[in-house]
Order: C-alpha cells, then structure tokens, then sequence
C-alpha cells in the first residue's frame, strides 16, 4: 500500500495551511467573540476553491477528489474550527445533489456554490425527530406543478448564506420522507437567531422555518418516498469532514501542547525536561497519527468506493475513533498547560471546546457503534 502523498495533494495541503496561518489565524480571537466567519475569510476560501473541491470540473468545480479535501480542512480546523465547519457541511450538502440529483440540477445549483457565491445546506433534524426519520412533521403537499413546504428544522448549518438546502419532508404521494431542494431566502422561509454553541464559533446553527414554501416538482432530489437512502448517503459522505475538523483538532491539541512544553520555564528550564510532560506529549503523537490514517484512508475510500454499505461502516469506525481521540488529545493540552489552559487567552481552552463538539454532530457516538455492529453482524 502506498501513503505517498502527490505533488498537488501536497500543493492543497501547504496552500490550506499557508491560508489558515496568515488569513484566519490573526481573526480566530474576535470570530469566537462575535461567533461569525467574515467574509473575508469566505471570500479567500472560495477564491482557493476550498467550496469546490469534490464538484466536478464539468460543473466548474476543482475536481480534486475527497483525499485533497481531507488534507486541506484538517489544515483549516487546526486554526479554526468554524470555517471548516461550514465547508464539511457545504460538502455534506454538496454530495448529495452530486450522486443523486439530475444534471439539470446540477447545472443550476453546483456552479455558484463552488465559486462559493452560494453555500449549501442540508436540512433533516426537528425538535423532535434526533435520527429518526419516522418522526419528521415537516410536510411537502403537492399543489399543481410543485409543492408547498410547510415546517420547521433544528440545527441546521449555513442556513443564513444564500444557496441550495437539501431538505426532507413527508411528501403527500408516498407518505415518505422525500429529499427536495430549497433555494435558500425565498419566499416563506425564514431562520432563527444562531445558536450559542459551546465550540466551532464561525460556524452558526440556527432553526429553519417554512410558512408556505413553493417548490417546483423538478426540485425533487431522487424520487418521491426516497429521502432515507439519500439521508444515509448524506450522513456517510458528510463524516469525511467531521473526521477531518476532529483530525484537526487533534493537531491543534499536539502543536499547542508541545509549543507550551517547550515555552513554559519551571526553575530556568523548560517543563519538556518532567516525564510527565513528555508520556503526554508521546500520547498526543500517538492519538494524531492513529486519527490521521484513519481520515486519510476515509478520505480514499470515498475517492475509490463501489461498496457503500462497507463505505457507511468504515465511515461510522473512523468517527468513532476520530472523534473521541480528539477530545483526549484536547484534555491531554489542557493538562500540559494546567491551570493556564483554563484560560480563555490560551488556546487549549478553545481547543478542549472545539473537541467537544465533534462526538455530538452529525451522528452521535453511540449511533455510529450501531451502525458498526449491524454491519459486523449482518
């Protein structure tokens, strides 16, 4: 098996990290104050076609492929969480017009986003329905030529940016959950305030709110009453970013905690001299380089699957380990730092944060060790 790493693969991942050192770094202070990523820094990504990456070239995307998407959001998350975020669940978004939307569809909606004029949504939690598609109240009821969307959704990202939201609502044909594609801001739709969450600040989640929304019959993404196969794939596909902001968390928490060993003084010598310090640091290393093979081979798996079932466990796998090494990785910081780290000045405060939020987004733990099972014991 071969790890090489190409020579673009290397130019995205160095092009990513220069861009996160000099563009986002100096403003990661006030975007976790005012919780918001400036426009700026959205107009950078888009110009280094971070919005386009796995969109076809025929579509004008990049093209690059899911393993440069990997590298190049890890690269991000390390600096800041936030605007990774909003690409992984662009992309989340992204996927799903890409393998099951008509090339109608994709005509229209994939060329904005991947210049990044546009950035996409995906739109299936209620305030009631956690994973359970039986539970959706939000209701698509066919009038004429097209329906009308009638709901509300929790949790949804990127929900105030112009762009395509793909969305599931029980449809009035089949009585199943139907995936459709909303253009964001027309008439009747509507959002909350963001969310005050705990980590990932520049990354908003607000509620979504549909007062009598009208969408032609060509919007339904795959067919009517197949919203769930479509959700699964969503989900599988949108695991590749999660793993890759965990991934860089995880780093994050290893360049911190060695830059803080090497800094911080006790009696004229650097605290890197205690054993103590340095099993942490060796656990570090160990907890990044097992997360990292574990996404770059996700990220492999997607560029090279023909298998989706075996690809929606090893997706599952990787979370799970990905996920909880990052909150170790955060702790093991905090505790180089010790009572600094508690600091909000530091950065191992925002990365313990950051770290938490990952186990909880996009599938639970619990849920991925299900879907782990089901599919050993199948």
């Amino acid at each position: 098996m071969d790890f090489t790493l190409t020579k673009e693969e290397l130019l995205i991942q160095k092009m990513a990290r220069d861009f996160s050192n000099q563009s986002i770094q100096p403003h990661v202070e006030r975007m976790e104050k005012e919780n918001r990523t400036f426009e700026e820094i959205i107009s950078g990504l888009a110009d280094l076609d971070m919005f386009a990456m796995i969109i076809p070239e025929q579509f004008g995307g990049a093209g690059a492929g899911y393993i440069s998407y990997v590298l190049a959001l890890e690269q991000i998350a390390r600096v800041a969480c936030g605007p990774a975020f909003i690409i992984s669940a662009h992309n989340l978004a992204l996927s799903s017009i890409i393998n099951f939307g008509t090339e109608e569809q994709k005509a229209k909606y994939l060329s904005k986003t991947a210049r990044g004029e546009h950035i996409a949504s995906f739109a299936f939690t209620e305030s009631a329905t956690g994973s359970d598609p039986k539970q959706l109240t939000t209701v698509a009821v066919k009038d004429g030529g097209g329906y009308v969307l009638n709901g509300a959704k929790r949790f949804i990202s990127n929900a105030s940016y112009p762009g395509p939201l793909v969305l599931f609502a029980l449809d009035s044909e089949s009585k199943k959950p139907t995936a459709f594609i909303v253009e964001k801001k027309c008439s009747g739709y509507s959002v909350s305030e963001p969310w005050k969450k705990l980590g990932w600040h520049g990354g908003d989640l607000v509620d979504i709110y549909l007062k009598d929304v009208k969408i032609p019959a060509e919007n339904v993404l795959g067919q009517l009453g197949n919203g769930y196969p479509i959700l699964q794939y969503g989900m599988a596909y949108g695991k590749i970013g999660m793993n890759s902001i965990a991934l860089g968390t995880t780093l994050a928490a290893l360049e911190e905690g060695v830059k803080y060993a090497k800094e911080k003084t006790h009696r004229g010598e650097p605290i890197a001299k205690f054993q103590a310090i340095q099993l942490k640091v060796a656990e570090l290393c160990a907890l990044y380089e097992s997360s990292r093979w574990l996404t770059y081979r996700l990220g492999f798996l997607a560029a090279n699957n023909n298998d989706y079932k075996n690809f929606a466990k090893e997706a599952a796998l990787a979370k799970f380990t990905v996920a909880r090494n990052a909150q170790e990785a955060a702790r093991l910081c905090l505790d180089i730092h010790g009572s600094y780290g508690l600091m909000e000045e530091y950065a191992a405060s925002r990365i313990y944060r950051d770290a938490a939020m990952g186990p909880q987004i996009e599938g639970v733990l619990h849920l991925q060790e299900i879907i782990i099972a089901s599919s050993v014991l199948s």
